[in-house]
């Protein structure tokens, strides 16, 4: 499940009243569970294979989730300015403008976003190397969204 919809769905339950939520999309399960022991804004979740369930009369032993969250990638993150649909090229069968490990100037189109059939053309607002494209082609996006790590 991808972490943003994760982040999305923690928020949604701190928010709210809902005690717990449990979504499965795919072959993926995940469970959030609002307890009344911890402070208030603090979630535990746990996938369900690690979930234990206890006999008649018997608490159930603490378990405590581990979540390995990857590391932020370093450099400059270049942000969606609009919704719209990312697209690596000018035009299908055409080469992408930039591939990981290229080298970028400030001002070099990085990406195009189509938004209400008109195509806008993403720039760098910065010189480095692509380290990172975090958005596939084709894919929505929303505005604000990451796009791409330069180093």
């Amino acid at each position: 499940m991808d972490l943003r919809k994760l982040k999305t769905l923690i928020d949604l339950v701190a928010e709210s009243d809902i005690a717990e939520l449990e979504v499965t999309e795919g072959e993926s399960k995940v469970r959030i569970v609002k307890s009344s022991a911890m402070p208030q804004g603090q979630m535990m979740m746990m996938p369900q294979s690690m979930q234990q369930y206890a006999a008649p009369g018997h608490a159930p032993a603490p378990a405590a989730p581990v979540i390995d969250i990857p590391a932020e990638p370093t450099g400059h993150v270049v942000k969606s300015p609009m919704v719209g649909t990312f697209y690596r090229s000018s035009s299908p069968g055409s080469p992408a403008f930039i591939e990981v490990g290229s080298s970028v100037k400030e001002g070099d189109t990085l990406c195009i976003i189509e938004a209400m059939k008109l195509l806008n053309e993403i720039d760098s607002d910065v010189s480095g190397v692509v380290s990172k494209i975090l958005v596939e082609n084709g894919q929505p996006v929303e505005f604000g969204q990451p796009l791409f790590i330069i180093g």
